[in-house]
């Protein structure tokens, strides 16, 4: 007698009902409750609604704290999503765990021999295993790659497969991933995330640990490249939905985040721009598709790729994974000879098989999903995906029909050759926490394997996308889905693992820098210290402003036409131009998240969002000065964070540079105007306040501000932070430690000319500096950022 038709459940189960016909993760097709969840669902019932709410939030703040996004795509710019956790994962018992990874080893043998034959002899399509069409017609088949053999002897690395239940229990797959799979590093921060929910012993002690599988990918991958070069990720971008996943593989693994502008090809090597020169790159893992790799052979106009790349995979310069031409695997109506061709290349048949798929291209093919067309999903033979969907209104999405396609009998019989159908399944349903109770809701499991030298190494456990609803549409995340864990339950207590191996530790050189990231560092210093400048330049204006209740004043006259010369005209409290300014530096920010602590990432994106707030509500004069100092503080506390908890490595001195260069640079030309000797009364004030140097001037100095005191201050006093002397002697110091030719008994030209700036500072008198000669100063200050950018960014 079933579990679930009686009085056996816990409260939170009352209302679980999965439908009929369907497979469920947590009752078996009798009714009962699977084994693996009785100790987590009695764990569950003893807590009250309130306390499993309060879990689950515990988990929402972590992934907040630690800044898990993804990118949705929309009509409009793409917008940054809090990461949707589905706060209880799906369980899975070892000995089903070990059926799936069986099952999946096995196919992922058999696309490794697919690939190979198709770059290589094309046995598969001479036979009439594959149909030529499907071959030759491929945009994802790449002809320049054929007759390739993969420096590291494999297409295949690293693989996802999409899957799901049967109502029968046993296991089918929906799809598989060999291009750029994406979500290992999500399936960590979602493991992160569930144990700051689930924290009690058991039943967390029987769960299988994710830290093994990265760190004998990563022995892998070490091996790969060789001994003297580097490994890498070959990003799109910030702009890609799942950024933060490279970001954060990157980080936890120790590689290099790259773009297609880091890397340049030399003699069939390929080789990372870097602030030190050219350093060779062994290995790729790749996380963008396909035909963006190399313009030169592939797609002309991308811009994410790097020429010459595609050549050097060919010659062994490079190891990618997975390598170029696998997307190919991806066609859907491929996924209709896999059995066949299963058959024939390993003398075995599937054991996960996949989602019932027919070609229309053949006529006994095309008359089935004719006579069954309604029960199907159809659309184009050579695309990667289609969606999960059901029935004749799927048929019609999927491909696009209009009413003058109809009877649908007919258009197929037209369109065959380029129509793939595939069985509309039900998907299994699982748990999912949702008002106050649980509820069955659909989802599918990405499982994760990397190639080793002991065979295909599985993820235990990996991430389920979950329905928003029962809509099989929404399991996307960009349709509105969501993720839970996926915990594989050991029937023991599991021993902990770390990523660090058993062997003694190594450190790495501090000196691998990109060019691209050692040029975003510097600007997102600049931009920050920019963006302070205006803040306290406004703020001195709407003091005034609240003072006098005047713009006439001379002195504001004076002050909001600088104002306005530098963008940020004051007639609004926060000029449009501000907010412009913390997005400069959000963006140059988040080109090298992989370098930034989540707090750095948090202080600026709260800073962005408060300056958007003020802007909306901030009135002039007192208010506007109140806004702009807590502005002020929050931007302290960035450049704090970044500033002192930065480790002190190259790309520290880069930022460090950056914001001195900018400093020295902001208060020259504002002294050209507020250091002014036919300046109006209150001017001197306001360089001192600007300055933020009021205290000190009072200390230094007997009488009042005059020009002479306000150009001792700000630009000739070595022990001033804000002096422009000052910055130069900080700037001197982090040039002095990066990376310089080999001839270093020359100084370099940048050296020579801040020594030359330092030597005449050092001995000018501030009777001595008419406004002419800070100008000077200031063009010359604009010469070394342009030769460092000429030796370090390009």
């Amino acid at each position: 007698m079933s579990e679930r038709l009686h009085h056996h459940l816990p409260p939170v189960l009352q209302d679980y009902a999965p439908r009929a016909g369907v497979a469920d993760e947590l009752f078996d097709a009798q009714g009962n409750m699977r084994p693996v969840w009785r100790a987590f669902i009695d764990q569950l019932a003893g807590l009250s609604a309130q306390e499993i709410e309060t879990r689950f939030a515990r988990g929402d703040q972590y992934l907040r704290d630690a800044g898990v996004y993804f990118r949705l795509y929309s009509g409009g710019p793409a917008q940054e999503r809090s990461w949707p956790l589905s706060h209880v994962p799906v369980l899975i018992s070892d000995a089903d765990w070990q059926t799936i990874c069986d099952g999946l080893a096995q196919r992922a043998d058999l696309l490794e021999r697919i690939v190979a034959d198709l770059y290589g002899p094309a046995q598969l399509v001479a036979a009439g295993h594959l149909p030529a069409e499907l071959v030759a017609g491929n945009p994802h088949w790449l002809h320049p790659l054929v007759g390739t053999t993969p420096a590291s002897g494999h297409w295949l690395h690293h693989l996802a497969f999409e899957i799901g239940r049967s109502p029968d229990g046993s296991f089918f797959v929906l799809g598989d991933r060999t291009e750029a799979p994406s979500g290992a590093g999500f399936a960590l921060e979602n493991r992160m995330a569930a144990t700051r929910i689930f924290t009690d012993p058991f039943p967390r002690g029987n769960l299988r640990r994710l830290a093994g599988f990265f760190r004998s990918f990563r022995a892998t991958m070490e091996a790969l490249a060789g001994d003297g070069r580097h490994m890498g990720i070959l990003t799109p971008g910030p702009n890609n939905d799942t950024y933060y996943e490279h970001t954060y593989i990157a980080r936890y693994l120790g590689l290099m985040l790259l773009e297609g502008e880091d890397l340049i090809v030399e003699n069939g090597q390929v080789m990372v721009r870097t602030v030190r020169g050219l350093e060779p790159l062994g290995l790729l893992w790749r996380r963008i598709d396909d035909e963006f790799v190399d313009p030169l052979e592939l797609m002309e106009a991308s811009q994410l790729g790097t020429p010459g790349l595609l050549g050097a995979f060919r010659q062994g310069g490079v190891t990618m994974i997975n390598a170029p031409g696998s997307g190919v695997l991806e066609t859907r109506a491929f996924m209709a000879f896999f059995p066949r061709i299963a058959r024939h290349l390993l003398g075995e048949t599937l054991r996960l098989p996949n989602i019932a798929t027919w070609w229309c291209g053949q006529p006994a093919e095309r008359a089935h999903v004719q006579a069954n067309a309604k029960k199907m999903i159809i659309g184009s033979a050579l695309e990667k995906t289609l969606p999960f969907a059901m029935g004749a209104d799927a048929a019609l999405g999927a491909a696009n029909l209009t009413m003058a396609d109809w009877p649908l009998e007919d258009w197929i019989g037209r369109n065959g050759h380029n129509l793939v159908a595939q069985q509309a399944v039900t998907l299994s349903t699982t748990p999912v926490w949702a008002s106050g109770r649980l509820v069955p809701r659909p989802m599918t499991i990405r499982v994760f394997a990397t190639r080793t030298e002991k065979g295909w190494n599985f993820m235990p456990g990996g991430y389920a996308r979950i329905g928003k609803s029962d809509d099989t549409n929404a399991l996307a995340m960009q349709a509105g889905g969501y993720v839970a864990d996926v915990w594989v339950m050991a029937p023991r207590a599991v021993a902990p693992d770390t990523l660090a191996a058993k062997a003694n530790f190594e450190r790495e050189t501090a000196g691998i820098l990109p060019a691209r990231a050692a040029d975003n560092l510097y600007w997102l210093g600049r931009y920050v210290e920019r963006t302070e400048g205006a803040i306290r330049l406004l703020r001195a204006y709407h003091l005034r402003l609240a003072e006098t209740g005047d713009r006439d004043e001379p002195c504001l006259q004076v002050l909001g036409t600088y104002l306005t010369s530098l963008g940020m005209a004051p007639d609004r409290p926060v000029p449009e131009a501000l907010p412009d300014l913390i997005a400069a530096a959000r963006t140059a920010a988040s080109k090298v998240r992989d370098r930034f602590s989540p707090d750095g990432w948090h202080a600026l994106d709260d800073l962005a969002r408060t300056t958007a707030r003020f802007a909306r509500v901030v009135a002039p004069g007192d208010d506007a000065a109140r806004a702009m100092s807590v502005l002020l503080r929050k931007l302290s506390g960035f450049s704090g964070l970044v500033h002192e908890n930065m480790y002190r490595y190259l790309g520290w001195r880069f930022l460090s540079l950056g914001r001195a260069q900018e400093r020295a640079d902001a208060m020259l030309l504002h002294l050209k105007t507020f250091a002014a000797p036919e300046a109006v009364p209150g001017i001197f004030e306001i360089a001192i306040e600007t300055g933020d140097c009021v205290m000190t001037h009072q200390r230094r100095y007997r009488f009042g501000p005059s020009r002479e005191t306000v150009l001792d201050l700000l630009v000739l006093d070595p022990d001033n932070p804000r002096a422009v002397l000052y910055q130069i002697s900080e700037m001197r110091a982090h040039i002095a430690q990066l990376p310089h030719d080999s001839d270093r008994e020359r100084l370099s030209e940048v050296e020579k000319l801040l020594l030359e700036l330092d030597t005449d500072l050092r001995v000018a008198d501030p009777a001595d500096l008419p406004q002419a000669e800070l100008v000077r100063f200031r063009s010359r200050l604009a010469t070394v950022s342009d030769l460092l950018s000429a030796r370090y960014f390009r």
